[in-house]
């Protein structure tokens, strides 16, 4: 499968790499492709993965991961281009500096306000509730984390579903794209509980079933 990243951070270049070490074609965009930053982040893939401008990653791929800092987001999203029908995994999460709370407001999410930026995508909200090291290894003792999804459009999530089941997860489709209203609550409460509260980022979420 063809993928873009929008973010080379630690979500888009975590997950970056173990596409690409699974055979896909990914791609990562950048402002500055040529950075070292970028080089130093392909070398890790073993050069599997190739950089391009946020426009040219995004052209090019069937899915487009938005791995980006939510102060960031709109820009990047204008800058990517048309995303109609594409795939978009929303990775964002808007949490107050403080961590207070979300810097959107209670009636609508990073998630909505993504789709409402990239007409004619189809967002999946994912990748989103848990921290870069999990998405390395999400394993726990025999047992997998939970990667929680939702968004509109059936196929698209079971595209992403497939993704995060790649990457070892256990998918939990959680209904429409505003079910991102609570998955960016429960981003906020993994990253207070890691780093707040002190528990550290080796910890994670899983949905148990009687």
């Amino acid at each position: 499968m063809k993928i873009g990243i929008i973010g080379s951070g630690k979500v888009g270049g975590t997950v970056g790499k173990r596409w690409a070490a699974g055979g896909h074609e990914v791609v990562f965009g950048s402002r500055d492709p040529g950075s070292a930053k970028m080089k130093e982040l392909l070398e890790a893939t073993g050069g599997k993965a190739k950089a391009a401008t946020l426009a040219q990653a995004a052209a090019a791929a069937e899915v487009v991961v938005l791995a980006t800092p939510w102060a960031g987001t709109k820009e990047a999203l204008a800058a990517a281009g048309n995303l109609a029908g594409k795939i978009v995994i929303d990775c964002t999460n808007p949490l107050a500096a403080d961590l207070s709370g979300l810097s959107v407001a209670p009636d609508t999410s990073a998630g909505e306000q993504v789709a409402s930026w990239a007409k004619g995508a189809r967002v999946v909200k994912g990748l989103s509730t848990t921290g870069s090291g999990n998405m390395a290894d999400p394993g726990y003792g025999g047992q997998r984390a939970s990667m929680f999804i939702c968004g509109e459009d059936a196929g698209a999530k079971k595209t992403v579903g497939g993704l995060m089941e790649e990457l070892g997860f256990e998918v939990v489709d959680c209904g429409p794209l505003a079910a991102a209203r609570q998955l960016e609550h429960l981003a906020l409460l993994w990253v207070c509980l890691a780093y707040k509260l002190g528990n550290g980022p080796n910890i994670a979420f899983r949905l148990l079933r009687r």
